[in-house]
């Protein structure tokens, strides 16, 4: 018999790759609960509604999204290569996963965001703010709010991952460089 946990894991990753083919209202129960292998029956068992899944799916990919920043961001290093390994860690996680891209961008643009109250102040976010609160206090960033860093850098990461994911601008590592490098120098104490 499979684990909870894988089940819950397939429902999730299930629903991730069925909302990027057919959307939120295309998506329902019963088609998640088929491509995951798992009964009509089960799937309420780990999430009372849709809408209760849609949630959890945005926390599960967010933890994720995190764990792309956590594990390179060394505290050791010079904040510049820590700013760089970041951008690298985040764009490399959006293109080797579409689908939560796509997610997101649903996401944020559905009326499951606004049920979200807690997302604004969510951990991926006080992790970006603190990383650049941190670098204005140390006096590498310029000294604006640290939540617009957050946007702007992020923001650069998802637009870039998204051209290089349509193919219309095909990105080697030199433009890639290029990118993190004058978003660095805009953002950079000079």
């Amino acid at each position: 018999m499979e684990p909870v946990a894988d089940k819950k894991k397939a429902i999730l990753e299930s629903t991730l790759e069925l909302v990027k083919e057919n959307g939120f209202h295309g998506t329902p129960m019963s088609m998640v609960a088929k491509k995951a292998g798992v009964a009509a029956g089960t799937i309420y068992h780990y999430f009372d509604s849709k809408d209760r899944l849609i949630c959890e799916l945005y926390s599960y990919v967010r933890q994720q999204s995190i764990q792309a920043i956590v594990t390179v961001d060394d505290t050791t290093l010079p904040y510049q290569e820590r700013f760089f390994a970041i951008w690298w860690s985040l764009y490399s996680f959006y293109i080797n996963n579409p689908n939560v891209l796509r997610f997101f961008e649903q996401f944020v643009n559905s009326p499951y965001n606004a049920k979200m109250e807690e997302i604004r102040n969510d951990e991926f976010h006080k992790l970006l703010y603190c990383f650049f609160r941190g670098g204005i206090e140390q006096g590498h960033l310029r000294p604006v709010n640290p939540e617009i860093l957050g946007v702007l850098v992020h923001g650069s990461i998802i637009t870039t991952a998204k051209v290089y994911g349509s193919g219309k601008i095909p990105f080697g590592d030199e433009e890639l460089k290029q990118i993190a490098q004058i978003l660095w120098d805009g953002i950079s104490v000079q």
